[in-house]
């Protein structure tokens, strides 16, 4: 079983994904937050983390956001150039900034994109892709369009997330689709959504044995330690998980101090982040004190509480 660590915006940068797989081992294929275009080229701190991504360790794939198939060429054509043989490419983002233009999970519902898809795939044989999907954008059937165009070609594997778009992360993960589109599709199938914990992972092994992988985002942004304890197969104890969130949190920190020229305020908004979804880990009262600290002794203050 192969695990995955999916990219979330304003988190996983160059910086987390290096030190998360010095801290916790490199048993994790790794993602780029969602490289796209903006005025016709790519932003260069995006191109930087792309450049990031060539380095061995840890693995890491580049990921893409289209609208259309001169975005996507282009994109495709820019990291391949930059020496990139392997790409992610983003159909199952959700944010309504950037479904409103066309792009992520928007991309399911227009058959013009999809196809775009296939045909950028076709004319790039020497590329290793993959692609990131929901159900659709709207309608949880959208897929079935998308799943038949991606049979004709050979992907590394195709990771779902059984829910739509304008569900965004809540409401009940449509599983009845998930077997289905698991059924039928010719390519590896990764699940995606709603790991907390090992037994998440395994409950989803135990479900769908035919799957390839599994991917997991806010649950390793709140629980780092969680794909190891699944590739492990043994839960760690609270006190454990603690110690090494905070090893992890202290390294990165690190490396913040150590390249960040704005001073304490970039660094502050760098590091707070790192928090965001691990409350249930590290308690409701260092959590508050942590968002609300507005300096560098205010938040090392807060982080001595956990």
């Amino acid at each position: 079983m192969k695990y995955y660590f999916a990219p979330v915006q304003g988190h996983t940068d160059a910086a987390y994904r290096q030190v998360h797989s010095e801290i916790y081992g490199n048993n994790t294929e790794y993602f780029t937050p969602f490289l796209r275009l903006e005025k016709d080229e790519l932003r260069k701190k995006d191109l930087k983390d792309a450049q990031a991504a060539l380095v061995p360790e840890p693995s890491t794939l580049p990921q893409v956001i289209f609208r259309d198939f001169n975005e996507l060429s282009k994109l495709v054509n820019i990291l391949k150039d930059s020496g990139h043989g392997r790409i992610n490419i983003n159909m199952g983002c959700p944010f309504p900034l950037q479904t409103a233009r066309g792009r992520g999970a928007a991309t399911i519902a227009r058959k013009e994109c999809v196809d775009a898809v296939a045909d950028v795939i076709s004319k790039n044989p020497d590329i290793l892709f993959s692609v990131k999907m929901r159900l659709g954008f709207k309608d949880e059937n959208e897929w079935r369009y998308l799943i038949d165009v991606l049979n004709s070609l050979t992907l590394d594997h195709v990771a779902v997330h059984p829910r739509i778009a304008t569900d965004q992360y809540s409401g009940e993960l449509r599983l009845h689709q998930f077997r289905e589109l698991l059924n039928v599709s010719s390519n590896p199938i990764v699940y995606n959504g709603e790991i907390r914990t090992p037994e998440d992972a395994s409950q989803v092994m135990r479900e769908f044995p035919e799957i390839a992988g599994i991917m997991i985002g806010r649950g390793v942004l709140g629980r780092p330690s969680l794909i190891t304890e699944c590739i492990e197969g043994a839960e760690w104890d609270a006190t454990r998980r603690k110690e090494m969130m905070l090893r992890f949190h202290d390294a990165l920190f690190n490396v913040y101090q150590d390249t960040l020229i704005g001073g304490d305020h970039q660094i502050l908004s760098k590091i707070q982040p790192f928090w965001e979804y691990a409350e249930g880990e590290i308690g409701r009262k260092a959590y508050k004190a942590i968002h609300k600290a507005s300096n560098m002794a205010k938040y090392e203050t807060a982080v001595a509480m956990i």
